[in-house]
């Protein structure tokens, strides 16, 4: 099921609407994924390298450079389907192919809503090593933040355990060219490799949009190793 409409930001969505949009509930939490989890034959090819390429911003990445394979995962933080996948599959595939140099994973933002917008610019401005920490307490305690009553509470709430104080907090979801270029990460993948639901993988170029099993991914490296 695809949702074109969740992908496309108002061209006045500013620094000012992150930091008061943020308190508003993610809506559609519970079919925010937007793809075909039956689905797991690849739907495309796009050139390998051209989207193993790193946009505007820094790539955050598992695993080593020369890995044979490489998979990029386009999420958002208010999506069940990506959480699913970090908390259930991911570590799974990390030990199995990651750890043993056989593959890497990058991992790149493409938020639905101001909330999760907001998610992944406080993951962003708190420092590199807590990047993918932050990402997984935000997956693991998606239902408490981002249906909260008062999003804003929530997210600071997290935000505290990374090391924000209120004020730099607010800095953050102000940072108007942290917000563009979380928007242009976005833009890239829609536009560039026709990313319209999350999760959406890419296995050495192979798109697959939805959840994949541990099982259904393990398939799909071993045949590219």
């Amino acid at each position: 099921m695809k949702q074109d409409w969740m992908i496309r930001m108002p061209a006045a969505f500013n620094r000012r609407h992150v930091i008061s949009l943020a308190g508003a509930a993610a809506a559609g939490l519970a079919f925010a994924g937007g793809a075909n989890a039956q689905q797991r034959s690849p739907e495309g090819t796009v050139d390998a390298a051209k989207i193993a390429e790193p946009g505007k911003l820094k790539d955050m990445v598992y695993g080593k450079a020369d890995a044979p394979v490489t998979i990029v995962e386009y999420a958002s933080l208010t999506c069940p389907h990506c959480a699913d996948f970090t908390i259930n599959t991911f570590p799974k595939i990390k030990e199995k192919y990651i750890d043993t140099g056989k593959a890497r994973l990058i991992f790149r933002e493409f938020p639905f809503d101001p909330r999760a917008t907001a998610a992944f610019m406080l993951a962003r401005c708190a420092p590199e090593d807590r990047y993918f920490p932050m990402v997984d307490v935000f997956f693991k305690q998606q239902q408490q933040w981002a249906t909260a009553e008062d999003g804003e509470a929530a997210l600071l709430q997290i935000a505290k355990l990374a090391g924000f104080t209120q004020e730099s907090f607010k800095a953050c979801l102000t940072n108007q060219q942290l917000l563009d270029d979380v928007r242009a990460t976005m833009e890239r993948g829609s536009k560039d490799f026709g990313v319209n639901a999350t999760p959406t993988f890419f296995i050495n170029g192979q798109k697959y949009a939805g959840a994949l099993s541990v099982d259904e991914m393990s398939a799909i490296i071993d045949k590219l190793l």
